[in-house]
């Protein structure tokens, strides 16, 4: 598997599901942007491009991944966490070298993207 999901994660994926009309499936990837030039994009999908990407089913949530985006999130782990103000996800991605102070860009040894001005 290219990336793994918690359980926690898992069950508030399935749940934010139940609001997605058609055959969403969850897609995860990443953009350039960001202070440190990559950011991650995490949302719902109903397109595949058979070409582009590649489908993994994560505790049987299907996952859409560009196959261009593995060599950059690939043993990332996605969690969602709880606390008094509220949830998010959070991703631990293993190739991250760099991430900016707020925590939502990063880059790898590879791959530097496109930084914005903070």
């Amino acid at each position: 598997m290219v990336i793994s999901l918690t359980d926690s994660a898992s069950l508030q994926i399935k749940e934010m599901m139940k609001d997605e009309t058609g055959n969403a499936h969850l897609r995860f990837g990443v953009k350039g942007g960001g202070c440190s030039g990559l950011s991650y994009s995490l949302g719902f999908d109903e397109e595949i491009n058979e070409e582009l990407d590649m489908v993994e089913v994560i505790k049987d949530i299907p996952v859409i991944i560009s196959k261009l985006d593995i060599p950059v999130i690939d043993g990332t782990t996605i969690d969602y966490k709880q606390n008094l103000m509220g949830g998010g996800f959070s991703i631990d991605n293993p190739n991250a070298i760099m991430s900016c102070g707020c925590g939502s860009s990063f880059r790898t040894k590879e791959t530097v993207g496109a930084p914005d001005k903070c």
